[in-house]
């Protein structure tokens, strides 16, 4: 292989990796626009969040195509081959998240309309919480820091007792006041796809470790069995 085809198929991995920055940096902003759309109650944000969400799916139809195409023409072995299907996974994965952060933009107009109660500051935390779990999978895939996405890997159960004991406070209001019920299930709502949204970046921890080390990083997370129907 000569050193101008070494070069074009370093260009490629390069262009990949770069895809992924851009499809990572978009899916923060639109789970940090959520959030801000939920607790702000600003019906204007969450649409925007609605309308940006088809940007991050044509960019994991973009990251697609290329990665497919360079594994057909270079035919890559070992690490390299690794980091190309690691970033078809993570690319569906992030495209998921979008779709979540979507999910929750679309409670804020509901939330908008409804008197302001105090489990939403549990929502808040839990939100920030997951915000910066995605931002911190994000740094260590672009760094190939396997310790650190084993670490966000182990950390994601605190965000899963986060959304039992939201659901068990939310449960709670209901029971007590059949008025809260309406608001009650939005607040579930929005706590579930940020659990989920936790889920998904342990996937991306996974996906890290696999590049990194050559193998899967296993499937005894220390995880935190979630309560509450499972509902979209």
């Amino acid at each position: 292989m000569g050193p101008h085809i070494v070069s074009a198929f370093d260009d490629d991995l390069i262009a990949v990796q770069a895809k992924i920055s851009e499809m990572g940096g978009l899916a923060e902003e639109l789970l940090r626009n959520a959030l801000e759309a939920v607790q702000n109650r600003d019906a204007e944000l969450a649409l925007k969040v609605r309308q940006r969400d088809k940007d991050l799916d044509a960019l994991e139809l973009e990251l697609e195509t290329m990665a497919t195409r360079v594994i057909a023409l270079r035919q890559p072995m070992a690490q390299d081959l690794r980091v190309l299907i690691s970033a078809l996974k993570i690319a569906s994965t992030l495209e998921r998240i979008g779709d979540l952060a979507k999910n929750i933009a679309r409670r804020a107009a509901y939330l908008a309309q409804a008197r302001p109660v105090k489990i939403s500051h549990s929502i808040v935390n839990m939100g920030q919480a997951t915000l910066a779990q995605l931002s911190e999978v994000l740094d260590a895939h672009g760094s190939r820091n396997a310790e650190q996405a084993v670490a966000i890997w182990k950390n994601d159960v605190k965000i899963d007792e986060m959304y039992n004991a939201i659901f068990r406070e939310v449960v709670t209001y209901m029971m007590e006041d059949s008025r809260m019920i309406g608001l009650g299930s939005q607040l579930l709502f929005v706590a579930k796809n940020l659990e989920r949204i936790g889920d998904h970046t342990t996937h991306v921890s996974e996906m890290i470790y696999y590049i990194v080390k050559g193998e899967p990083l296993g499937d005894d997370r220390p995880k935190g069995e979630p309560i509450g129907l499972d509902f979209e």
